[in-house]
């Protein structure tokens, strides 16, 4: 897909890539070699037969690659923009082999949106069971048992904390990834199923626990919204924000627009962002187009960096100044930021995670001149609800214990998403609430 030209694109957040034309699509399309035993569908964690809408789109039948799609996921726009198709079903495709695999998340973002422009035809629903299920959140774990339960029948209330739904694919990604109108009319598909949406609706505190229970089914898709921060002196300081934080008054409340939007941010001329994610890249991107010199600070190299090769190299092409082997020792400033030390570091043995073990060098240490530092180096899941709940099973790091099936401690309660896993991608927070939901509908069917 072609991209943005970068000196237009880093002044607004308009989508920066471009997609593909019809002709692209197909000619993409026919170099699919219709594998007997596709590894792709496998390495896809919602299981979409990608042979099948593939087929369809070689022949020109957009229609039908459409409904394919939405035969196994409801979120095929988002999906296409956001999963790291290249470690899922790009990784195992055949071609990959000898030359370039099949652009299939290029394909799946073609299909999705030429059918919300042209058929927003819907998967069919069965009839009504009777029997109420509560969601507790509209992120992408959300949404999709949602979707799934709908479609069975039964009768799905979904609860939204804030004043819109999407959870992290609204407040979280920025719209040069993700445009908000694609997400709002993936929500109103699923919606469109018979799921109903009530927004502002904080459970535990505008809805009781005693009446969530009282459905059903209850699933937990509260996500991870608790971040994490590294410890180190001058934290408190004016100026330092988290990813959440700092994205969610940008990507929710529009901070960017401030004072027409009355939700303020600060504009650093220099700022720091810690972390080498996605959400690292997110922030970084999204304080360049806020007029700001960014530097990325990562303690591992670029080759270890959990990001997307297409978001490191997006950074990379709009500025973004990347000090890898690097890592911040204390934020500098008396009331407001005026700088970060940092001390170099080399890469040692592997740690748990297999990754090279980071150990600072003597006598490396540095400084940088910012005047905003953003945390980017992780969350977890959001406690607020879950320590309501009495008798609901948690982990260690604050997760709720789920079985393969996503069935809590408690017998019809079930979670999926960051909730139960930790931070994770947006495919396998919709992966795990595919799973729960047909657990669910098992239970609630006495199958």
């Amino acid at each position: 897909m072609s991209d943005r030209p970068v000196d237009v694109r880093i002044k607004d957040f308009r989508e920066v890539d471009c997609g593909l034309s019809s002709a692209e699509a197909v000619a993409e399309a026919e170099r699919c070699l219709q594998c007997k035993k596709p590894l792709c569908v496998t390495g896809c964690p919602v299981c979409i037969d990608i042979p099948a809408f593939i087929r369809e789109i070689a022949e020109s039948n957009f229609s039908a690659a459409a409904r394919a799609l939405k035969e196994q996921n409801m979120l095929p726009a988002i999906c296409g923009r956001v999963c790291p198709q290249e470690t899922q079903c790009e990784g195992v495709c055949i071609l990959g082999n000898k030359e370039t695999p099949i652009r299939i998340g290029a394909l799946e973002r073609f299909v999705a949106d030429w059918g919300r422009e042209n058929d927003p035809s819907l998967p069919e629903t069965a009839k009504p069971t009777g029997k109420r299920v509560a969601v507790v959140g509209s992120g992408p774990a959300g949404l999709t048992a949602a979707a799934e339960l709908a479609r069975a029948g039964h009768a799905v209330t979904i609860f939204e904390s804030l004043h819109e739904a999407g959870g992290v694919l609204t407040y979280g990604i920025p719209a040069f990834r993700l445009p908000k109108d694609v997400v709002k009319a993936e929500v109103e598909q699923v919606l469109a199923l018979g799921a109903r949406l009530k927004k502002n609706h904080l459970v535990g505190r505008s809805v009781g626990v005693d009446e969530l229970l009282g459905y059903d089914a209850v699933f937990l898709a509260t996500g991870a919204g608790l971040p994490a921060f590294m410890g180190i002196p001058g934290e408190n300081k004016n100026g330092v924000y988290s990813a959440n934080e700092f994205l969610t008054r940008v990507n929710l409340m529009h901070a960017e627009a401030f004072p027409e939007f009355d939700t303020p941010v600060l504009h650093g001329a220099r700022v720091a962002v810690i972390g080498g994610g996605n959400v690292a890249m997110d922030s970084a991107r999204v304080a360049r187009r806020l007029g700001a010199k960014v530097s990325l600070i990562y303690r591992r190299g670029e080759e270890e960096m959990p990001a997307r090769k297409a978001e490191v190299l997006h950074a990379k092409e709009e500025g973004i100044e990347f000090f890898t082997c690097t890592n911040p020792t204390q934020i500098l400033g008396e009331q407001c930021v005026t700088g970060i030390e940092c001390v170099k570091m080399s890469l040692c043995g592997l740690d748990a995670s297999g990754r090279p073990s980071p150990e600072p060098i003597e006598g490396s240490e540095f400084t940088l001149d910012v005047d905003m530092a953003i945390q980017a180096i992780g969350t977890s899941p959001n406690p607020l609800l879950v320590s309501l709940i009495p008798g609901l099973e948690r982990g260690w790091k604050g997760n709720v214990v789920v079985d393969e099936n996503g069935r809590t401690s408690i017998p019809h309660v079930y979670a999926g998403g960051d909730i139960a896993t930790g931070a994770a991608t947006v495919i396998e927070a919709m992966g795990s609430a595919k799973r729960a939901a047909a657990a669910i509908d098992a239970m609630l069917k006495g199958e």
